[in-house]
């Protein structure tokens, strides 16, 4: 793996941490929507805009989402806005499948607490990026990931592999993680990997940590395999396009 820098310390507890770094060509070959489209590109990590005590809060919807489910292999996913939840070797929609009985498994304060989330780090990623939150949307996929070290049963289980968000998702530009457990604590291995040229940048876990990226090819990543216990997060993604944006879940 070459030369690895920790960016982030699961013991340190960052104000507002922010590498700005060069853009690559992804944003060009698309539409760009001025006021939003990077021309700044780069990465930030804080432990500031979302409480230890949230993102517990957080986890448990995940937790409760995910037990009436969850992937054979090591990596399930859970969407509220889609409703795609793992179950065994496939995907089921939480909403058909599960139908009324997802009113005992969700509250309005929990959708409520969703969007309060979401949109501090909107305004979190926006600041940091010197563009208007108002003009970046919510995009699909936005999901709850948990992590342990069971083999891989399917493709869709083997989350380690190097991949740009730009590419591999098309809407994306701007991706954001709240981490929901605690790296070395909770889980080992599952650190976040920054892959630049010549050495890795890496961001450890912890509840409440929120890390942000430009989702082009100057932010190429992976996650390390997960070695012991369960590690949570969500993924929270942006679009600069109107017509990929996606609304808030409602119960």
């Amino acid at each position: 793996d070459g030369v690895t820098e920790v960016l982030a310390h699961h013991s340190e507890n960052l104000q507002d941490k922010f590498i700005e770094i060069p853009c690559s060509e992804d944003y060009d070959s698309q539409k760009r929507f001025e006021g939003c489209t990077p021309r700044k590109c780069g990465r930030g990590v804080t432990d500031v805009v979302i409480t230890k005590e949230e993102a517990e809060r957080i986890r448990g919807i995940a937790e409760r989402g995910l037990s009436l489910g969850g992937s054979e292999g090591g990596a399930s996913i859970l969407d509220l806005h889609s409703g795609a939840l793992s179950l065994g070797k496939h995907f089921v929609n939480l909403y058909r499948y599960f139908g009324d009985r997802i009113q005992d498994i969700f509250t309005e304060e929990d959708f409520a607490l969703y969007r309060d989330v979401r949109q501090r780090i909107q305004q979190k990623i926006a600041q940091a990026f010197g563009i208007t939150s108002a003009s970046m949307y919510l995009t699909e996929p936005t999901f709850f990931s948990r992590i342990n070290n069971t083999e891989a049963k399917t493709t869709h289980d083997e989350y380690w592999h190097p991949h740009v968000d730009k590419v591999t998702y098309g809407s994306f530009d701007y991706t954001s993680l709240l981490y929901l457990s605690d790296y070395s604590k909770d889980f080992g291995g599952g650190r976040f990997v920054f892959m630049d040229v010549g050495s890795n940048k890496t961001i450890e876990p912890r509840a409440g940590r929120v890390s942000f990226f430009t989702s082009g090819s100057e932010n190429l990543h992976r996650v390390e395999k997960v070695r012991w216990g369960t590690r949570y997060a969500i993924t929270i993604s942006f679009t600069c396009n109107p017509e990929r944006g996606i609304g808030d879940p409602v119960l």
